[in-house]
C-alpha cells in the first residue's frame, strides 16, 4: 500500500483534518493503518476517490448516513436512485427557497411592511383530545411529526374512539437552529383516551385566541407566526400560552398550494 499521513491526505482531498477524523469515528471513511503506539491515521491513495466521493455529496447537503450507503453501494442502478431521489428533494428545497424569495421582495415592496394575513380574536373552547409529546430539533421536526401522527392514529384506533376535529400541534418550545425543543400532537376525540407509554388523553385548554389563516405550505408558515405576534404587542395583548397549528384540510387530498392551517396564540386581552 501507498500510504500517507492524515495531513497530506487531507491537502490532497480538500477534507479537513477535523471532518477525516469525523468520518473515521462513523464508519465512513476508514483509515487504511492506524499507528498503534501513535495514533496517526495513514491513508491508502487508492481511498482518495472514496474520500471525493463524500466530499461532493457532503457539498450538495447529502447526509452523512445516506452518503454511506451510495458509496458503500456496488450495484449502480441503486446508486442512480438514491443520487435521483436526492436530487429531487434538493429541487424541492430550491423551489421553497425561491417561493420565500418572491414573498419576501413583495412584502419589501409593499407599503409599512403589512402582511397578507388578516388576524382575528376567536374564542377557542377546551376539548377532550388524544396527545402524543415529542422532543425534536429544526432538521428532523417534519419526519419526527409524521412519525408522531401515525403513532396517534394507531393509538385512537385501538381505543375504538374516533376522531371529532381537525388535528393541531401545540409547539410546547421554541425550535430554531440552536435550540430543540417539545411539541405536542393532538386530536380532538369523542371521549376520554387511557394513558399508555406514549398516546395519551387530556383536556385542551381554551380561551381567547389571536388567529390567522395561512394559505399554502406548511414550511412557508414562519410569516403568519410574525404577523400574529406584531399584531398582538401592537394591540397591547399578551400571550399567555403555546402558539397552535390547526391543520384545516387533508395533505393527501389537496395540493401543498391548496393547504390551509390556522395558526392560533393565546392572549390576554385586558
Amino acid at each position: 500500500m501507498n500510504l500517507v499521513p492524515i495531513g497530506r491526505f487531507s491537502k490532497m482531498t480538500r477534507l479537513s483534518i477535523k471532518a477525516l477524523r469525523l468520518y473515521d469515528d462513523i464508519g465512513l471513511l476508514t483509515p487504511a493503518h492506524v499507528d498503534p503506539s501513535s495514533g496517526y491515521r495513514y491513508y491508502d491513495l487508492g481511498q482518495a476517490n472514496r474520500a471525493e466521493a463524500v466530499r461532493i455529496l457532503r457539498s450538495v447537503d447529502m447526509p452523512l448516513d445516506e452518503i454511506r450507503s451510495v458509496v458503500d453501494e456496488d450495484d449502480p442502478e441503486l446508486v442512480h436512485k438514491m443520487l435521483v431521489s436526492h436530487r429531487e428533494r434538493l429541487a424541492g428545497k430550491l423551489a421553497a427557497q425561491e417561493r420565500m424569495l418572491s414573498y419576501l421582495e413583495s412584502l419589501i415592496q409593499r407599503e409599512g411592511g403589512i402582511m397578507p394575513y388578516e388576524v382575528q380574536i376567536i374564542e377557542v373552547t377546551p376539548q377532550p383530545v388524544a396527545a402524543v409529546r415529542i422532543h425534536t430539533g429544526i432538521g428532523q421536526i417534519a419526519d419526527d411529526i409524521a412519525t408522531g401522527f401515525r403513532t396517534l392514529v394507531h393509538g385512537i384506533g385501538s381505543t375504538g374512539l374516533s376522531s371529532s376535529g381537525a388535528p393541531l400541534i401545540v409547539y410546547h418550545d421554541v425550535i430554531d437552529e440552536q435550540t430543540d425543543g417539545d411539541v405536542e400532537i393532538c386530536v380532538p376525540v369523542n371521549g376520554q383516551v387511557g394513558t399508555d407509554s406514549e398516546v395519551y388523553g387530556r383536556e385542551l385548554e381554551g380561551g381567547t385566541m389571536a388567529s390567522t389563516i395561512h394559505r399554502g405550505p406548511y414550511r412557508e408558515i414562519s410569516p403568519a407566526y410574525h404577523t400574529i405576534t406584531t399584531w398582538i404587542s401592537d394591540h397591547g395583548h399578551e400571550i399567555v400560552g403555546p402558539p397552535r397549528e390547526v391543520f384545516l384540510n387533508d395533505p393527501q387530498t389537496v395540493t401543498e398550494d391548496e393547504l390551509m392551517t390556522r395558526v392560533e396564540f393565546p392572549i390576554l386581552t385586558e
